[in-house]
């Protein structure tokens, strides 16, 4: 099949973020299988479309410019960044697949829900399109200090884009349940986990994390990466970092953008007010390479999320095999089975974040064991290869089986 996979995230230019990181991967791995794969991904810049390869997968940048654009940027005088996100997204991506369709015809064309790609283009064209569902504005908006009226624009601009599509895939069963739920669409949810390409990340370059960021050899090292935000669980760090690094010669390290201040103005002045037996370091935002350094030498991946589908911190701390202790918000325990593959706390609640990071420093078979399986359930359940191929039968049958059923 010739397939086509818009996202204005796309790494390197345009971030590295889930959506950004699920498309890397599933571009690389539906080319593995022998499809040919166009991504059609955003520019930091206006530009005409312009292409390169990589890795076997033709990839097409462009971002449009122009009296709509100047419009949009309205939006974010008035701080409604979001809403104008998804606004240029739409408009960008219309304009963008149009110049790609005048020397290409795919046989399926995909896009997250999330940056609103579809919301010009899925009303227009004439082949059905697949939405995949991330993260919807409508169900994490909230978690963020944004406008009421933010909310309510970015939303529709995003259920626009998902009202038109003709199929859906959801990351987790988690997040096709809330969509049902919360936003009402009553079509099916094909669920489909994002996958990670083992060989690719085994090979990747690697550093001395420890060396580099000063963090103390002899320790045993508990590392969270994330943007530092409520969504992220952040704020149950200062009670879980005090409890723990009072008691044992640990080091937390945190890597990620401190959006708002919370390690500036908060962790960290208080823990350096503490008599602390451990150490917190920031390391600040990571490029793929320290991120991958700091997980393979880290013994325990902390992940305190109240919201998450499928993130690739946790696919990715499985790959390294890392022991995990995990939120059980939202996805979280489809990827983790509590005491096989890693240990579940409830969300929200630092106590039991505590007990079991306790149980993981004291008992090194149990790191050991639970590192090994979840390293074990990548290999089984969520290479690249494996959910391309998945992917790409629920593209036959969107494609070939008969129409869906539409909104």
């Amino acid at each position: 099949m010739k397939i086509a996979l818009l996202s204005f995230e796309y790494p390197p230019e345009t971030g590295f973020g889930g959506i950004g990181t699920y498309t890397w991967y599933q571009a690389r791995g539906l080319a593995k299988i022998g499809h040919e794969v166009h991504v059609l991904a955003g520019a930091t810049e206006p530009t005409e479309l312009r292409t390169t390869e990589h890795d076997g997968v033709q990839v097409h940048r462009y971002r449009s410019d122009g009296r709509l654009m100047r419009m949009f940027r309205q939006f974010g005088k008035r701080e409604l960044w979001w809403t104008q996100n998804r606004l240029e997204n739409a408009l960008s991506m219309k304009r963008g697949l149009a110049e790609l369709l005048k020397t290409h015809s795919f046989d399926a064309v995909e896009m997250p829900e999330c940056g609103a790609e579809g919301a010009i283009l899925n009303h227009l064209t004439h082949k059905k399109t697949v939405v995949k569902f991330h993260s919807p504005a409508a169900l994490i908006m909230s978690c963020y200090d944004v406008k009421p009226a933010d909310i309510k624009y970015c939303s529709f601009v995003e259920r626009r884009g998902i009202n038109g599509a003709g199929a859906f895939t959801s990351c987790s069963q988690f997040l096709a349940d809330e969509v049902r739920t919360k936003m009402g669409v009553k079509r099916p949810i094909r669920v489909i986990p994002n996958g990670i390409d083992v060989d690719m990340f085994d090979a990747s370059e690697q550093v001395n994390a420890r060396e580099k960021f000063g963090i103390p050899k002899d320790r045993m090292m508990i590392f969270f990466a994330g943007r530092m935000e409520p969504r992220k669980g952040i704020h149950l760090c200062k009670d879980i970092v005090e409890a723990i690094a009072t008691k044992y010669e640990v080091a937390f390290v945190f890597a990620g953008q401190d959006l708002f201040n919370y390690m500036k103005d908060t962790l960290l002045p208080h823990m350096e007010s503490l008599n602390l037996k451990g150490s917190v370091h920031y390391v600040g935002k990571l490029d793929l390479t320290d991120v991958g350094s700091c997980l393979r030498q880290t013994d325990i991946f902390l992940i305190p999320s109240t919201w998450e589908n499928c993130p690739y911190s946790c696919l990715e701390a499985m790959a390294a095999g890392r022991a995990i202790m995990s939120s059980d918000a939202g996805g979280l325990p489809e990827l983790i089975r509590d005491g096989e593959t890693g240990v579940l706390a409830k969300s929200e609640e630092s106590a039991g974040f505590i007990e079991g990071l306790t149980r993981l420093i004291e008992d090194p078979d149990f790191r050991h064991k639970l590192g090994s399986n979840a390293r074990q359930a990548i290999e089984d359940s969520y290479t690249d290869v494996h959910i391309a191929k998945v992917t790409a039968d629920y593209y036959r049958e969107c494609y070939h089986g008969g129409p869906a059923p539409r909104d």
